[in-house]
This record gives C-alpha cells, sequence and structure tokens, in this order.
C-alpha cells in the first residue's frame, strides 16, 4: 500500500490529550503548528508566511512517552504517515464523523460558487484535516537541548526452584 510519509518540524499548539481504549491501547493526540518561514530581501530577513496545523495520532509506548514529554509550545519533529480527511458535524447525532474525499479533491472546497459547505441552514458543516500517524515524535534540537530517560519494561523474574514466575 502506498502511503505518504512525512517529516515535519513545527512547534506544539496543543497539550496532548492522552488515554486508553477498551482494549487497553495506550493513545495520544496534540496539534502542531508548522510556520513557513521565506527570506525576505526587502528587510534582509526571515519573516514568517502561513502557518499549517497538523493533528498527530500516538499509540502504544510512544502515546505514554509523548504524554510525559511534550509541552504546549515546544519545538517538535514529527514523522509519519499523512491523512487528509473530510469530516462532517453530523447534526442528528451532535458529533462528527469521516466523509469520503470526492476523486476531484472535492469536499468543501470543490463546492459549488455560492453554496454554503460551511454550515448553512440546509448543509451540514464539513471541513478537512490533516493528521499525521507517528512512527517517531522529539524534540527539535536545533532550537534547545533535551534529555534524554530510557524507560524500562518491567519483566517477570524466573524462580529457578520452582519455575513460577513473579509479578
Amino acid at each position: 500500500m502506498n502511503e505518504s510519509w512525512v517529516t515535519v518540524v513545527g512547534n506544539a499548539a496543543t497539550r496532548p490529550d492522552f488515554w486508553e481504549t477498551a482494549a487497553g491501547v495506550a493513545v495520544a493526540r496534540f496539534r502542531l503548528a508548522v510556520t513557513v518561514r521565506r527570506w525576505d530581501r526587502g528587510r534582509d530577513a526571515w519573516a514568517d508566511a502561513y502557518t499549517s496545523f497538523y493533528t498527530v495520532w500516538t499509540w502504544r509506548s510512544l502515546a505514554a512517552n509523548v504524554a510525559g514529554s511534550v509541552s504546549l509550545g515546544e519545538p517538535l519533529v514529527v514523522h509519519g504517515t499523512l491523512r487528509v480527511r473530510e469530516r462532517e458535524w453530523d447534526r442528528d447525532r451532535d458529533r462528527e464523523r469521516d466523509r469520503p474525499l470526492q476523486g476531484d479533491g472535492g469536499g468543501a472546497a470543490a463546492a459549488a460558487p455560492g453554496v454554503d459547505s460551511g454550515g448553512g441552514a440546509n448543509q451540514p458543516r464539513r471541513w478537512v484535516t490533516a493528521e499525521i500517524d507517528a512512527l517517531a515524535v522529539g524534540h527539535d534540537l536545533t532550537r534547545g537541548t533535551s534529555a534524554f530517560r530510557r524507560i524500562s519494561q518491567a519483566k517477570p523474574l524466573l524462580n529457578a526452584l520452582t519455575g513460577a514466575t513473579s509479578p
């Protein structure tokens, strides 16, 4: 399967939300702000251009480590697969849901001129979101220092005499 692998450098725009699924899998999610910088020849200095926001999803041990390591505003490097999804607010159920993207890149951005795709009286509210399923998240060391602490997984000890394991 073809996936779009990306490495994105930006700042944590939210604190990580952390929870466990019903199956006990750790999940953390946060928003990453990525601001494009351009060289302004007129001022002879770097200038900020536009900012893009990504929702970063982490799972299992990475989720637990992100929750314990990432704070609001910190510079980060995120590597993972990019997923662009169209979302829609389901007014009947008062919750959001996924919508398949149209083949022409459609969705809210492809609405006909004059058509309200932003949640008018007769239209559902739709938006497009960019998400990254992270394989790795770390601090951007070009902008500061970081101290690494390895975590150790508790392993049961084998009792040589009885062959039983201890908790």
